[in-house]
């Protein structure tokens, strides 16, 4: 399905030399107009449509970390450098993870923008942020092979599924969920959230009882290959390395932080609250998981052997025979395969936003967010069955070096330059007043992640490879502001915004304006002034647009075709809250 947008017509005037033929409507295939499914994939999320309470959209982006890689994670890590200098790396990166979420988590939900919108307006430009478009995808897609390899060992456990159609039944089970977009997502969440709370104490509690020692024989571990239950500084560098592969987490809570009602007076403490424990806070816990799946295949290690330690399954069901008997594998797998829907429709859902943005501005067409669910999950399956569960460590200490410097470039962005004036204020995302690229962000993610991929291949010695992960954070968060203050940061914005941005004292948000091309009405934060339609458009349109050449930002516009209408902020507000 693709958007049915019909050329010029003939004899239109070329933009400049006159006032152009009105083009005719653009109309947009059923499944990408019908935004009950689309979830506004490429857009700014309107107040209109962030229907839910602070309460729910927390309580479905927290429902992501039902994941189980943490705990494969963790026990890798614990395994491989032993139990002080892997608990060192879990707390070290989690400390990094959190410190970058807060500002990206506020953007997204202050603005309603997902992770790709504000990145183009957080120093990489409108094809700047195309690249981390493909980083974000390959995130989700190489967890959902990750989580979707455990959910394959937990039905060859409890059923005897050959783990091959594992991985093909645990990659269509999603497809219904994450076809219906946020609203499925929402109900998928609520529904299994008290069935994986019990199936994550439980196995703890019966390890109280019956293992009560277990913690301190954990404690002076030394893992399996020879690290020793002494600190190292080489052992911290490269777990913190592998821990850090969780960074990009944040874009798949941000996809769920666009729908945070407006922040008011009435609800701004439900709304702080809720922003800091689904957006950073995800990591809190996920780091105490990864802690405890580690004690968990530290326990289950003897019994089990090293291999199967790392799945989280067999650990699970050690840890809960002493209470359930023949009932721990059951119990076992049903926890193992809620877990893995909870997060993999998540990364389904994750991977078709940043699919769409992807080839929306490569291809400039648009056929739809849920037929990206089909390619992210061709290559998830793929990966899956290639067995990329066997080679975890190197393929996540690789990609967290890319990953590390995209977030720090944009947390510097949003903590740094726009606090003191580098960038606009505001998260502008529109194509007509952007630069294709922006040297700030993107220049210093691609040195950042250049110089640490040396790095991580052992190019500068042994500590810098075990340290590259810190490299990368530490050179994009130090470069994006040094190139925006070299360049008085003018790659960011090609043109003024006529009503200055989405947070524009001035104009009522939540007013809407009828785009000239496709004759949708959408909120103002989703319209630009086109020179070349003579009117209002919206950012879909002008991102599909292949025939403008950018006239917008090469020529002054007679005007702008924008009016700012008064209004009084707390009434908006309140207007996007119903």
């Amino acid at each position: 399905m693709t958007d049915t947008a019909t050329p010029k017509a003939a004899g239109a005037t070329p933009a400049g030399a006159g006032a152009p033929a009105r083009a005719p409507a653009r109309s947009y295939a059923k499944l990408a107009a019908d935004e009950s499914r689309e979830d506004y994939s490429l857009r700014y999320a309107p107040h209109s449509f962030r229907r839910w309470s602070p309460a729910t959209v927390a309580g479905t982006a927290l429902g992501g970390i039902a994941y189980l890689a943490d705990f494969a994670i963790g026990a890798s890590i614990v395994f491989t450098y032993g139990f002080t200098s892997g608990l060192a790396s879990i707390l070290a990166a989690a400390t990094i993870i959190f410190l970058a979420g807060v500002p990206i988590a506020r953007a997204c939900a202050k603005y309603g923008l997902d992770m790709d919108l504000v990145t183009r307006g957080a120093g990489f430009g409108y094809f700047g942020s195309t690249l981390t478009s493909l980083i974000y995808a390959s995130f989700t897609f190489i967890f959902f092979a990750l989580e979707g390899s455990i959910m394959a060992q937990a039905m060859h456990q409890a059923v005897g599924l050959p783990v091959e159609a594992g991985y093909l039944l645990t990659t269509l089970i999603v497809i219904p969920i994450v076809f219906r977009g946020m609203g499925a997502l929402a109900k998928v969440q609520a529904w299994t959230q008290p069935v994986w709370i019990i199936g994550m104490v439980l196995p703890f509690v019966v390890l109280a009882f019956e293992a009560p020692d277990a913690w301190g024989a954990f404690g002076s571990f030394g893992g399996t290959e020879g690290a020793g239950s002494a600190f190292s500084w080489i052992g911290f560098g490269l777990g913190t390395g592998v821990a850090l592969s969780l960074i990009a987490q944040i874009g798949e809570q941000a996809d769920y932080l666009r729908f945070m009602p407006a922040r008011t007076e009435a609800n701004k403490r439900r709304w702080n609250l809720a922003v800091l424990a689904a957006g950073p806070g995800w990591v809190v816990i996920g780091a105490a998981k990864q802690i405890g799946g580690a004690l968990l295949a530290f326990v289950a290690l003897e019994a089990v052997g090293r291999t199967h330690a790392l799945e989280p399954i067999a650990p699970q069901i050690e840890a809960l025979r002493p209470w359930l008997g023949s009932f721990a594998l059951p119990a076992a797998a049903v926890f193992v395969i809620v877990s893995q829907i909870k997060i993999n429709v998540t990364n389904a859902y994750s991977g078709s936003l940043s699919w769409s943005n992807f080839f929306s501005r490569i291809t400039h067409r648009h056929p739809g967010r849920v037929w990206y669910i089909f390619l992210n999950l061709a290559i998830a399956l793929a990966l899956m069955e290639m067995n990329m569960f066997a080679a975890l460590n190197k393929l996540l200490g690789f990609y967290s070096n890319v990953g590390i410097a995209w977030i720090a470039a944009v947390a510097a962005d949003l903590v740094v330059n726009k606090r003191i004036g580098l960038s606009p204020r505001y998260i502008e995302f529109k194509r007509a007043y952007l630069y294709a690229v922006n040297p700030a962000g993107f220049g210093a993610m691609v040195i950042a992640s250049t110089v640490s991929i040396l790095a991580f291949f052992g190019l500068f010695g042994r500590y810098a490879e075990a340290f590259s992960t810190f490299i990368a954070a530490g050179l994009a968060s130090t470069l994006c502001p040094l190139i925006a203050w070299a360049t008085k940061g003018k790659y960011y914005l090609a043109r003024p915004n006529p009503v200055n941005g989405p947070g524009a004292e001035v104009a009522d948000i939540t007013a809407t304006h009828t785009c000239a091309v496709c004759e949708t009405a959408y909120e103002l934060p989703d319209i630009a002034d086109c020179p070349v339609r003579s009117g209002p458009i919206c950012s879909l349109c002008c991102s599909l647009d292949a025939e403008c050449g950018d006239v917008c930002r090469k020529q002054p516009s007679a005007g702008p075709v924008l009016m700012p209408v008064p209004t009084v902020r707390a009434a908006a507000s309140e207007a996007g809250q119903q």
